[in-house]
C-alpha cells in the first residue's frame, strides 16, 4: 500500500491542461451544453450521475456516423440487461477511415529479423477493401466470425478491419497459444474464417507452428476459408488453404461499410477460464466504439498524427485498444518479437527510432527496466516522448520512481487498469491532475466505480471490492452462447444484486486517487497476462500421476509474482524433479511458458466447497496473511481441515 501522503512526480503544465482534448470537451459542453465544471471531479461527478446526458454528449462531441437515429440513450433494466442507443446503425470501421490525413503513416511495423515497415493510410485503405472483398466473395457474411492465429502483424490489423467493415465479428489468438487453447476459444464461436500464419519469432529463434495450425483447422469444423500468411516462408501448410498475398491482390472498388445495430457484435474476447471453458465475452459496435473515443481522447490524450505504442500480442485486449488509436488518426505502431532481445533496450531504441509519443507496455516490464539499472532517458532520445502508459498488473511505487528518474522527470505516466471485460480501462490517466507516486490519477469518465465493503457499503481509504454501480455502453452485450446470460451474470453480479464486481481490491483514496492490490478473485494475473485455473488444471490431469491439483498467483511488493502449483498425488508416488519437469513441459507444451508454476507442492488433500467448488480464492487470501476465519466460510466447506497446511504453508510465501 502505498503511503497516505505519497510524493507528487509530476503537475501537468497550464500548456499540457490547455491543450489537452480533456480541456477542449469540457469548453464544448460550456459552449453546446451550458455546463461548467471547475475541475475533473466535478466533470467525472456529473458523468455518473447524468450518464443519459454524458453518453449524449459523447455520440455527439465526436460526431458518430448514424445511418439511422437513436430512441433513446439507454433503458432503465439494471446491467447487464441495459440497452444503449436503440435504433443507431453504425461501423466501428467506418470511424476510423474518416477524414485521415497522408502527412502520416497508418502504421508502422517492426518485428524480429524484419525491416521496418511503414503503410501509408491509403495503402491501409485499399488492402482493407481488398480483404473485404474476398471475404464477402468468400461468403463471410455480417454476423460471421473470422477467426485470427496471428502475430502482432499488420496483416491482422487489415483483417480486423476488413471483417469489421462489413459488420462481420473479429476474433484472435496469439501464435504462443498451444491448440486446445486455441480451440477452445474459437470452437465456441463456430468461425466461418482462419487467418493465420506458419509460425513466428521470439527471442531470436523461429517457432513453427504449421502443425498446431493443421491441429486447429481439423478440429474447427465450422471453417470453409483459410488464409495463410508465409511469416517465416515455410511451405504452404494445408492444400485448401489460399495466400494472403493472393487474397489482397481481390479487384476492389470503393470500400464500402455495412450499417450495423449499436448492440451487434464487433468482437469477441475471451476470459482467462478459471472456472471452465473461457467465456467468450462479446462487445458490440457502438459501446466499443463510444467508449474507445472516450479513453483514446480524454484519458490518453492521443492527437491525430501522434505515434501511438503498446507492447502487446493478439491474444491480449490490448490489441485491440491499440487499433482504437486509428479511430482518431494516430499511427499505431506494431510491435513482433520479445521486449528482452537481444535485451531490454529493444523497445526502448524503438521508442527512439519512431518518434513514439505515447509508450504503452506492462508493470513487470518496467519492474524489469528497474532491476536491470536501464536508463533509457539517457541513453536515448526520447525527446517525442508525452506520455508511459502501463497496465496488466499494479505498477508498485519503485516502478513511478524509476520512470521519473530514468526515462524523463517531465513525462505523463498513465498507469490504468480495466479489463477484457470492457475492452479499455476503468481508471487511469487525466492530463489536468498530477501523478502521486504509487497511485493511479483518477476514475475514467463515465465509470461509477467505489470500493465496497462486504455489506456493500462505499469505503475511502481503505481496501475493498471494486464495483462499478451504473451501466457503461462498453459491457459485454452478452457472453456467446450463455441462455439468459447466465455465466454473464455469474461472473460479475452475484455478490451485490445489479452491481458490477469486477474481482480486484480497490483503495479510493481521499483525493480521488486509486491504488488496486491485486485480484480479489481466482484469476492468475501472471506478469500482467490474465491465466485461467482451469487451464492449468486440463493441462495437469493428464499426467497420470496427478490426483488433483490447485494452482493461485500471489502479486507481491515490488512488482514480484509468485504462482505455487498444489498437487495431490497417487498413493504411493513421490513428487520427484522428473515428475516437476513434466508438469513444467506439458502445461508449455498445452498452452504457453506463463502457464508454468514457480513451484510445486505436495498436498495430502484440497480445499472443495460442500457443492464441490474448488477454493482458490481462499487460498490465496490466507497465502496472503489473512486469517483462515476472514478467508474462507468454514461452514461452507467439505473438508475445512485441508486449510491446516494452507495456513502452515503461508509462513513459506517468499514475501
Amino acid at each position: 500500500m502505498t503511503p497516505k501522503h505519497p510524493k507528487i512526480l509530476w503537475n501537468p503544465s497550464e500548456s499540457v491542461k490547455t491543450n489537452s482534448n480533456l480541456a477542449t470537451y469540457m469548453s464544448w459542453l460550456r459552449d453546446h451544453r451550458g455546463l461548467t465544471f471547475s475541475n475533473y471531479d466535478a466533470l467525472w461527478e456529473w458523468s455518473v450521475s447524468d450518464t443519459r446526458a454524458f453518453w449524449q454528449s459523447i455520440y455527439e462531441y465526436f460526431e458518430v456516423i448514424s445511418h439511422h437515429s437513436y430512441t433513446e440513450v439507454h433503458s432503465d433494466d439494471p446491467m447487464p440487461d441495459t440497452r444503449w442507443f436503440e435504433g443507431a446503425k453504425l461501423n466501428y470501421a467506418e470511424h476510423i477511415f474518416r477524414n485521415k490525413t497522408e502527412q502520416h503513416p497508418a502504421i508502422i511495423f517492426k518485428a524480429e529479423g524484419r525491416n521496418t515497415e511503414e503503410i501509408s493510410w491509403k495503402q491501409l485503405h485499399d488492402q482493407v477493401a481488398a480483404m473485404a472483398s474476398f471475404m464477402k466473395g468468400s461468403g463471410v457474411q455480417k454476423g460471421d466470425r473470422v477467426v485470427a492465429f496471428l502475430p502482432n502483424c499488420p496483416e491482422a490489423t487489415i483483417g480486423f478491419l476488413a471483417a469489421c467493415s462489413i459488420g462481420a465479428v473479429w476474433s484472435s489468438c496469439s501464435p504462443d497459444f498451444g491448440p486446445s487453447s486455441v480451440v477452445d476459444r474459437f470452437q465456441q464461436i463456430a468461425p466461418k474464417m482462419l487467418i493465420t500464419v506458419d509460425g513466428y519469432r521470439y527471442g531470436g529463434k523461429e517457432f513453427d507452428k504449421r502443425e498446431v495450425v493443421s491441429e486447429i483447422v481439423s478440429r474447427l469444423t465450422t471453417l470453409k476459408t483459410i488464409v495463410e500468411i508465409p511469416y517465416l516462408q515455410k511451405e504452404k501448410i494445408l492444400p485448401q488453404s489460399v495466400d494472403w498475398a493472393e487474397a489482397v491482390q481481390t479487384s476492389f472498388e470503393a470500400l464500402i461499410f455495412t450499417p450495423v445495430d449499436f448492440s451487434d457484435p464487433i468482437w469477441v474476447l475471451y476470459s482467462s477460464g478459471t472456472t471452465g471453458q473461457p467465456k467468450a465475452i462479446t462487445h458490440s459496435h457502438g459501446g466499443t466504439l463510444l467508449e474507445h473515443l472516450k479513453y483514446v481522447s480524454f484519458h490518453n490524450d492521443v492527437k491525430s498524427g501522434e505515434r501511438y505504442f503498446w507492447f502487446t500480442t493478439t491474444g491480449w485486449m490490448m490489441w485491440n485498444f491499440v487499433q482504437a488509436t486509428l479511430l482518431v488518426g494516430a499511427t499505431i505502431v506494431l510491435y513482433d518479437g520479445s521486449p528482452g532481445y537481444p535485451d531490454l533496450n529493444v523497445l526502448w531504441q524503438m521508442a527512439q527510432d519512431h518518434q513514439i509519443h505515447h509508450f504503452g507496455t506492462s508493470a513487470p516490464y518496467i519492474v524489469a527496466c528497474m532491476k536491470a539499472a536501464l536508463a533509457p532517458g539517457r541513453d536515448f532520445d526520447l525527446k517525442t516522448l508525452r506520455s508511459i502508459s502501463s497496465t496488466g498488473s499494479p505498477l508498485p511505487p519503485e516502478g513511478f520512481d524509476w520512470v521519473y528518474e530514468a526515462v524523463s522527470t517531465d513525462l505523463w505516466l498513465c498507469s490504468m487498469s480495466g479489463g477484457t471485460d470492457v475492452c479499455s480501462a476503468f481508471v487511469g490517466g487525466c492530463p489536468l491532475e498530477p501523478v502521486y507516486e504509487g497511485e493511479i490519477q483518477r476514475r475514467a469518465l463515465g465509470c461509477a466505480m467505489y470500493a465496497f465493503d462486504d455489506a456493500g457499503q462505499p469505503l475511502v481509504e481503505e481496501v475493498g471490492e471494486m464495483v462499478v454501480t451504473k451501466p457503461m455502453p462498453s459491457m459485454p452485450v452478452y457472453f456467446w452462447n450463455d441462455p439468459g446470460k447466465a455465466r454473464y451474470r455469474e461472473s460479475y453480479f452475484e455478490m451485490f444484486p445489479d452491481i458490477w464486481r469486477h474481482g480486484d481490491w480497490l483503495l479510493i483514496t481521499a483525493r480521488n486517487t486509486l491504488v488496486i492490490q491485486g485480484r480479489s478473485d481466482a484469476t492468475l494475473n501472471r506478469h500482467g497476462v490474465r491465466i485461467g485455473t482451469a487451464e492449468i488444471y486440463q493441462s495437469v490431469s493428464k499426467i497420470e500421476t496427478i490426483v488433483d491439483s490447485l494452482v493461485v498467483n500471489l502479486e507481491l511488493d515490488g512488482g514480484r509474482h509468485f504462482m505455487p502449483l498444489f498437487v495431490v498425488l497417487k498413493e504411493g508416488q513421490a513428487l520427484d524433479d522428473p515428475l516437476v519437469r513434466q508438469i513444467g513441459h506439458q502445461l508449455k507444451t498445452d498452452f504457453s511458458p506463463r502457464h508454468i508454476p514457480d513451484t510445486v507442492v505436495l498436498v495430502q488433500d484440497l480445499p472443495y466447497t460442500i457443492s464441490g467448488k474448488k477454493m482458490e480464492a481462499p487460498v490465496k487470501k490466507i497465502l496472503m496473511g489473512k486469517p483462515v476465519e476472514k478467508a474462507a466460510n468454514l461452514g461452507a466447506m467439505r473438508n475445512p481441515g485441508s486449510l491446516d497446511f494452507f495456513v502452515a504453508y503461508a509462513k513459506e510465501v517468499p514475501v
